[in-house]
């Protein structure tokens, strides 16, 4: 990895021919690898990798959508027939809510993070606060590993607890910040309620929730230079800001397309469209993953000289899944609420905004309201998807019968 000049390595700025050349030249390898694995054996059952060569020949094949992914691995654990190999060549076992389960490759950067935040301006012997969640999912893991292939230290901090935070940051003292905008805003304000300093935070890559312009706007105000990455705990980092601040960036080794939400058929350039990817990792190639989420391409090369395809970010949900402080929630989840509590009519969870922060607020039809039931709906919407939120209790046919279980009004 070079670090001179203002790009991680030759490979951002390479002919964008050389490098759609160089991913298709390669595909055919990734697919041999992933016909050894049965679910792909039967999905992709019939096609000769060495024909798969170009994003027409690609677009061919069947997507795997990754609202699949909880039945699949439901019904040949723990990753639905989608490797080979055994469980001890991985270096981390992680879950979704899904529940999804999510193998770590041992290879170095095997998130892909390291250019984003070498983008964000990230540098070998920074100190990074690392804030994402270390337990279970992916996410600590992901940023942690991306930092230290970059060659920064790490304070594997996680989410919660701000005043050992600030011994940390008060130790420490470190330049970068990853985690969501949510709690970067949450530790500035703990910070200047308390006189903690954390003035040494310069730069953050934030990921995992919504970071509006008005967000944006306070954090960049308290000194502090924030650059969005989009990515999943199934794939890393997929795509990054730069300092052109125009779009997203598509991460190297991944060959993104973006269908009609619902089929396997790209979009007219510019034409929203859902997210599908694949990726060459050997170890665990994803083949056409459709991810839910929405996006459109842009026009032309980034003037930050990187020439890979540029995104708009993330557009919103081709289905009902959301993400809400940094973890998806999804229909099958409120349905599985409605299991629990048979009484229950229509429900609805409605996603919002307060006071900067991602919330949720579980609107259900009873015929019989108490407080009682209100706090064991409270108690299950927190089992089920490990978040918090309000209940509000309705009357029998209050919620439109349209068919919606999440409203995302963020």
């Amino acid at each position: 990895m070079s670090t001179r000049g203002g790009h991680y390595d030759g490979l951002e700025t390479r002919d964008p021919a050389a490098r759609e050349a160089d991913l298709f030249a390669r595909l055919p390898e990734v697919l041999r690898k992933a016909l050894a694995a049965p679910a792909y054996a039967e999905r992709l059952g019939g096609i000769d990798p060495a024909g798969v060569t170009s994003r027409a020949a690609l677009a061919r094949l069947p997507v795997l959508r990754k609202s699949e992914l909880p039945a699949l691995h439901r019904a040949a654990p723990p990753f639905g027939g989608l490797t080979t190999g055994p469980l001890g060549a991985f270096g981390r076992l992680f879950t979704s809510p899904g529940p999804i389960f999510e193998p770590e490759s041992t290879h170095a950067d095997p998130w892909r993070g390291a250019r984003a935040l070498y983008a964000a301006g990230f540098r070998p012997g920074d100190v990074v606060l690392n804030t994402f969640s270390y337990h279970l999912t992916p996410g600590g893991f992901i940023f942690d590993g991306s930092a230290r292939a970059l060659g920064c230290a790490v304070i594997p901090a996680g989410p919660g607890n701000t005043e050992q935070q600030f011994e940390l940051i008060e130790a420490y003292r470190p330049v970068g910040y990853s985690g969501t905008p949510d709690f970067l805003k949450i530790l500035l304000d703990a910070g200047a309620a308390t006189g903690r300093d954390a003035s040494s935070i310069k730069r953050a890559v934030v990921s995992g929730a919504a970071f509006p312009p008005s967000l944006q706007a306070e954090i960049k105000a308290r000194g502090i230079d924030a650059y969005q990455a989009f990515g999943t705990a199934d794939l890393g980092i997929i795509a990054y800001e730069t300092e052109a601040r125009e779009g997203m960036i598509v991460n190297e080794d991944l060959i993104l397309e973006i269908v009609r939400p619902g089929t396997g058929d790209p979009v007219a350039p510019g034409e929203v469209g859902e997210i599908v990817v694949t990726s060459l990792d050997p170890d665990h190639p994803w083949i056409r993953l459709a991810l839910g989420d929405l996006t459109a391409a842009l026009p032309g090369v980034s003037p930050c000289g990187r020439t890979n395809l540029r995104i708009a970010g993330w557009m919103g949900r081709a289905d009902q899944t959301t993400k809400v402080k940094g973890m998806f929630v999804r229909p099958e989840q409120i349905a599985e609420i409605g299991k629990r509590h048979p009484e229950l009519g229509r429900l609805r969870l409605v996603v919002t905004r307060a006071g900067e922060a991602d919330a949720m607020t579980l609107r259900a039809e009873s015929g019989a309201p108490s407080e009682a039931l209100q706090n064991e709906i409270g108690a299950t919407l927190r089992a089920v998807t490990k978040l918090g939120g309000a209940v509000e209790l309705v009357g029998a046919g209050a919620l439109p019968n349209d068919g919606k279980v999440i409203a995302d009004e963020r």
